[in-house]
């Protein structure tokens, strides 16, 4: 049995206590809007890796993947 997994953009938000709704995403260097599930190459204190925008605690994060950076 196989699984295949998809990298979609994940569409998250969140009820605040007041009910409002409150669009999650993360940014890039630029400020630019990135949807949950999206990945990006980051350079951080000197690394560059491959990260994904996900959710933590009701936080939107970049997660490392464990995945190079593919230049071209």
């Amino acid at each position: 049995m196989a699984f295949i997994v998809l990298a979609l953009p994940i569409s998250a938000d969140v009820t605040s206590p007041s009910g409002k709704t409150v669009e999650c995403y993360c940014t890039d260097k630029a400020g630019s809007r990135v949807e949950l599930g999206e990945q990006r190459c980051l350079s951080v204190g000197g690394r560059i890796f491959m990260a994904r925008c996900e959710m933590a605690l009701n936080v939107p994060m970049w997660r490392e993947t464990g995945s190079s950076c593919v230049t071209g």
